[in-house]
């Protein structure tokens, strides 16, 4: 019989093949190396410095649109990509978002929507991490009802003119290539916009409490002119920008339990060393419990984030099922960061552990890509056949 392991009570290491540790591995690597050492300090900063040198090593290792297949794409497995998220998130939640927007909504859009000229254009610099992507849907006004964006794009002869905001884009300002939403008189649609062009700005948004290491930008699009080729001529209507929002929370289910899993190994080490009334804290009935309900969700939730890689690996998986996973991981996984903090007491609260930056990470994760009351009402729908969105 195998021993029991603090860090993998319930043997989840069995469900990997070879090549799912060696991806696991390779990213976790990656992060100890290029990521931990330094993120304290660029959270405190509230800036990501040499994000184009981190894009490019990301790239290197294949994490940058890692599931997709061609044009330099690592052609990765789900599982795969879902572990690499969960290693990404261990060391920040603003890593694993340059990744995301990166490879599962700028590259994903154009690799599922894209012409061909276009894939070929923009998506092997941004697999190997020499070009940056970002991807604008959300407004000023307008978040969790993407139907009622203001964005304008319309036909002026053979070109397009596109005119609008868009809030919260993570990569913005650092992006040579931008995937925006907008209405025209044929619906919604999409358009791969080179941030080079005339009337494109993409100021960086500061003053953030959480996600301090990640480039988080507005995009204002005055009048930019596009060819007709910069259309996405894929899709037309909401199923676009949804789909890659679809591919994208999968990503964050395995990643905020990274989030979740460095909180609690921090307060499980901790809880080891850290004396009070003349033994460890560890050995206290109430400090077991916190870190026994802390394991119990923590794996819980990875092995949920398994189950449902299986299923998209398969061809299988659901929408509804994207927001079960999204809806659960990301509310547990703050659960435990809070629930750890207390283990650390006033040490909690210091960068020099890494709670209470994965905590206030965790505010920003549980309402981007999908608030918890909109993946409440997906399921709410799924369950009851009956539809309180309207």
């Amino acid at each position: 019989m195998s021993p029991f392991l603090p860090t993998d009570p319930l043997g989840l290491d069995e469900l990997l093949t070879d090549e799912d540790r060696a991806v696991r591995d390779t990213v976790r690597g990656w992060a100890a190396d290029r990521v931990l050492p330094h993120i304290a300090e660029w959270y405190e900063s509230g800036e990501l410095p040499g994000i184009r040198d981190l894009a490019r090593e990301l790239g290197s290792i294949g994490a940058l649109g890692m599931s997709l297949t061609g044009y330099g794409c690592a052609g990765a497995s789900a599982v795969q990509y879902g572990l690499a998220c969960l290693e990404l998130e261990a060391a920040d939640s603003g890593i694993r978002s340059l990744v995301s927007v990166q490879g599962s909504l700028a590259m994903y859009a154009i690799w599922k929507y894209g012409s061909e000229e276009q894939k070929q254009r923009w998506l092997p610099g941004m697999a190997a991490g020499e070009l940056i992507g970002c991807f604008g849907l959300t407004e000023p006004d307008v978040g969790s009802d993407p139907a009622a964006m203001r964005t304008y794009a319309k036909r002026d002869g053979t070109d397009w003119v596109l005119t609008g905001r868009k809030m919260w884009i993570t990569n913005g300002s650092v992006a040579a290539v931008a995937v925006v939403w907008a209405q025209t008189d044929e619906g919604i649609r999409g358009f791969a916009v080179p941030t080079d062009s005339a009337g494109f700005s993409a100021p960086e948004i500061k003053h953030k409490w959480s996600l301090r290491a990640s480039v988080t930008s507005e995009l204002v699009m005055d009048d930019v002119r596009l060819p007709a080729d910069a259309v996405l001529p894929g899709v037309t209507g909401l199923k676009g920008p949804l789909g890659c929002l679809s591919h994208a929370r999968y990503g964050i289910i395995w990643g905020s339990m990274g989030a979740a899993r460095a909180s609690f190994e921090s307060a499980l080490d901790y809880a080891r060393t850290r004396e009070q009334f003349g033994k460890p804290i560890g050995g206290f009935q109430l400090t077991q419990a916190k870190l026994a309900d802390m394991a119990l969700e923590l794996h819980k939730g990875i092995l949920l984030a398994h189950h449902l890689g299986r299923r998209m690996d398969a061809g299988t998986l659901r929408p509804e099922q994207i927001s079960f996973g999204k809806l659960n991981n990301v509310r547990e996984a703050i659960e435990i960061c809070r629930t750890a903090r207390t283990v650390l007491g006033a040490n909690g609260i210091s960068l020099e552990y890494p709670v209470m930056r994965h905590a206030t990470n965790l505010e920003s994760v549980l309402t981007y890509e999908g608030t918890v009351e909109m993946h409440q009402l997906v399921l709410g729908k799924a369950l009851t056949g009956l539809d309180a969105f309207r």
